[in-house]
């Protein structure tokens, strides 16, 4: 199912102890500038806050200790540029939503944006593959950008589309969900 900005599915029952693949994709464009850089990663939250600085998984943090957020990198086969695992049933219960920002490696420096990166979107897909849900990306400045969320909702998870752009990169998002950076 393709999702507009603000758009939300069910995605499956709690207690099913599924494992949600959560596909991140963009085409960088062929120019004489400096090479593209773009890091995906995922925050754990409960009450809108991180669950702890080590919910904050990224390339420098690939894995939460529990396991049940799991950063495996890219590019794969489908065309992912990365990929994060996510296991709804090893999560902890009081953890209530997980974030998926994207952003551009030393952007500012660079003079690079998202409104540069073509065919940006962020999909759910079970582990056996079957794609749930799809968001493309509109264009935006920002050099990172809030793609999507998996949240908890009477006793379900629920991914929504988000789409919302940060000037201040990557830090600036984990600074807003209280990650000590």
């Amino acid at each position: 199912m393709l999702l507009r900005e603000g758009g939300s599915i069910e995605v499956t029952a709690e207690e099913s102890g599924v494992t949600l693949v959560v596909g991140l994709g963009w085409e960088i464009p062929n120019d004489n500038g400096p090479d593209f850089d773009l890091d995906a990663s995922a925050i754990g939250t409960t009450g809108g806050m991180a669950y702890s600085d080590q919910y904050f998984v990224f390339f420098n943090n690939l894995r939460t200790p529990d396991g049940s957020i799991f950063h495996i990198g890219g590019p794969v086969e489908n065309g992912d540029q990365a990929r994060i695992l996510v296991d709804l049933a090893a999560l902890p219960a009081d953890l209530d939503k997980v974030v998926f920002p994207v952003s551009i490696y030393d952007a500012e420096n660079r003079d690079q944006n998202f409104s540069q990166v073509r065919s940006a979107y962020i999909s759910i897909a079970t582990y056996g593959g079957d794609e749930i849900a799809r968001y493309s990306l509109p264009g935006e400045t920002a050099t990172a950008v809030l793609f999507g969320e998996l949240y908890r909702f009477r006793g379900m998870w629920k991914f929504r589309a988000v789409g919302r752009g940060y000037a201040s990169g990557l830090r600036g998002i984990a600074l807003d969900f209280g990650v000590n950076v």
